[in-house]
């Protein structure tokens, strides 16, 4: 997978998980800890994503 075809699945599952959390907050019976576990894989998404931003931004040394 290219990196921008990887950068683009990461952006998918983060739109998911965001999405996911939101649903979970609407329950009344929403588990606390399912909703801050989606959050912590959301943090991680986010870092995985910045990473490759960041990476495919870096100038090349010659």
């Amino acid at each position: 997978m290219s990196m921008h075809g990887h950068l683009s699945e990461l952006e998918r599952r983060h739109k998911a998980l965001e999405k996911e959390i939101e649903t979970e907050k609407l329950h009344l019976s929403s588990d606390d800890l399912r909703i801050v576990e989606l959050k912590r894989k959301k943090l991680l998404l986010k870092d995985q994503i910045e990473k490759l931003r960041a990476h495919s931004v870096e100038p090349t040394l010659h």
